[in-house]
């Protein structure tokens, strides 16, 4: 039974990498469905395209999802693919903490083999295209109805690469955040989930200090003012703030990993 496939990668637009990997998932399982989430990650930038892949992938349906954004490829980083303990969801990606957060989302991983040295892979293998010759084949054999254990030698899953993330944390009545992403439009996304709001006291309608700068927790942009500063839960359920018609990030000077420090008024 065929599955559908993902792809996410910092291969861009304009050149042929992504429709080459295209053409030999397909080759493998013409009855897939590929779903390009983005190409659009920045350049060697693993941690924003693992922080992608764990907002987006609960909106794909179960199957194979292939990742690669691998600055060390060439080198002695492992090629894996793993299974997750829910929802029999397959990653095929570099080992180097890319799929380590989506991972978690879906309950963790229960399967891990190191591929390698694939009997999937294309001959010869460049040093430098790992995704034509090792991580597309992969993907479309298993999403052809293929196993792990046809790909490569199992790993032990508490061997593999996870990413290290900075936590938020409480300090009295004051919320320490942290920048994870900003957007194209200059929203920042924070550290802290819909899950944990309640745990931090923020409620709908309190009015915050966000670095100094007055900001009411409000449920969208048409709620402030053009050119006002905003709290919100954005539409993956995360802490994160806003500009009417503005930038968030640059209003505040913020960059990827700043803290941002929330207290009531």
């Amino acid at each position: 039974m065929s599955r559908p496939v993902t792809f996410l990668s910092d291969y861009g637009y304009e050149d042929e990498y992504v429709g080459v990997c295209h053409a030999l998932i397909a080759e493998r399982a013409p009855q897939s469905r590929i779903f390009d989430v983005t190409h659009g990650i920045k350049r060697h930038d693993v941690r924003s395209g693992a922080l992608i892949l764990r907002r987006s992938l609960p909106y794909f349906p179960p199957g194979v999802h292939l990742a690669v954004v691998d600055p060390q490829v060439g080198g002695e980083r492992r090629g894996v693919a793993v299974r997750t303990a829910d929802e029999d969801r397959v990653f095929v990606a570099p080992d180097n903490g890319l799929i380590s957060l989506a991972a978690q989302r879906f309950g963790g991983i229960v399967e891990a083999v190191d591929i390698s040295g694939t009997p999937q892979r294309l001959e010869p293998t460049a040093a430098t295209f790992h995704g034509r010759d090792i991580f597309a084949p992969v993907a479309g054999h298993i999403a052809a109805g293929g196993h792990l254990s046809e790909c490569g030698t199992p790993i032990d899953p508490d061997e593999l690469v996870v990413l290290e993330m900075p936590l938020a944390r409480a300090e009295g009545d004051q919320l320490i955040a942290h920048a994870l992403t900003i957007d194209t439009f200059g929203n920042v996304t924070l550290d802290v989930e819909h899950e944990e709001l309640a745990a931090f006291g923020l409620r709908l309608g309190q009015l915050l200090s966000v670095n100094g700068n007055d900001a009411p927790y409000v449920s969208s942009y048409i709620d402030v003012p053009g050119g006002a500063l905003l709290v919100y839960e954005d539409a993956y359920r995360s802490l994160a703030l806003a500009v009417n018609r503005g930038s968030a990030a640059e209003l505040l000077g913020l960059s990827i990993d700043d803290e941002v420090r929330i207290t009531p008024r």
